[in-house]
């Protein structure tokens, strides 16, 4: 019967112009990316066009999203279909951080291969991995005990707790990024020439977008928490937002012992 209240606890979207619009707006990103690499006229201007589609489709795609659960939409099987998801999309991003780890063993393991049998290779200064690494390591424990705090503030009613271990969480990931822009700025090895270098930065590079991402996702949620969007039973986009911190937590623990002390051990610190 039309109209009738549905006998099931899934929710069907309504129809959504936003995937078309996401799927052209990447599109324009892409080619204006690949398009400004070659050198072709009007490639940067694509690009950044295409950049502000997609950031404009996230924006309007996820108000959708948020309007559905203030709308009770999101049921209690629907909102364990999205941590699933979620989960899904935690395992992916390990295994994009499996291919940068790889690509760094393979040129510590088998140096012989690629770099003349010595790593760090030959004139290489590595940072030293207790100053600043070690520093942003204790930052970002920190912030998942902060985080951590958030949410348990948030399933005890604690609001105020709620919107105060958001703060924290969120200022200590900007001062995380500080610290890395600092370190990067005075490393004594560049990105291009040598495998140490490609390897750490990309490895460490995406980590710190990472950190980046995080920190805006956490400060989305601070505004909601703002706006009385989540309760102790319906929380579901923090604690998304949680879970993808402390992700970036765990990937940081594997980076300073494999990349910073293990990989740069025996070679002239910086």
């Amino acid at each position: 019967m039309a109209g009738a209240a549905p006998e099931h606890d899934y929710h069907l979207v309504n129809p959504s112009i936003w995937p078309l619009i996401g799927a052209f707006t990447a599109l324009a990103m892409a080619a204006g990316g690949i398009m400004w690499m070659h050198d072709m006229p009007y490639g940067s201007l694509v690009f950044f066009a295409g950049t502000i589609g997609v950031l404009f489709t996230m924006f309007a795609w996820w108000a959708e999203v948020i309007r559905e659960a203030n709308g009770g939409d999101h049921t209690p099987v629907v909102q364990l279909h999205l941590r699933y998801g979620m989960i899904l999309f935690i395992a992916s991003e390990v295994m994009f951080f499996v291919g940068w780890f790889w690509a760094f063993f393979n040129g510590a393991l088998f140096p012989a291969e690629v770099i003349g049998g010595t790593w760090p290779p030959e004139g290489i200064e590595v940072l030293d991995p207790f100053t600043y690494p070690l520093l942003n390591t204790l930052i970002l424990l920190c912030s998942g005990t902060t985080v951590t705090w958030a949410h348990h503030s948030l399933l005890n009613g604690d609001r105020d707790g709620f919107k105060a271990g958001l703060w924290l969480t969120i200022l200590l990931g900007i001062l995380f990024s500080a610290i890395q822009v600092y370190e990067y700025g005075h490393a004594a090895f560049d990105f291009s020439g040598n495998i140490y270098g490609a390897t750490f930065y990309m490895a460490t590079g995406f980590h710190g977008f990472h950190v980046i991402v995080g920190t805006i996702f956490l400060a989305v949620c601070l505004l909601r928490a703002y706006r009385g969007d989540f309760t102790p039973k319906q929380h579901f986009g923090f604690e998304a937002a949680a879970w993808y911190w402390h992700f970036v937590d765990v990937v940081w623990l594997f980076l300073f012992v494999a990349i910073y002390v293990w990989g740069g051990a025996g070679a002239e610190i910086h």
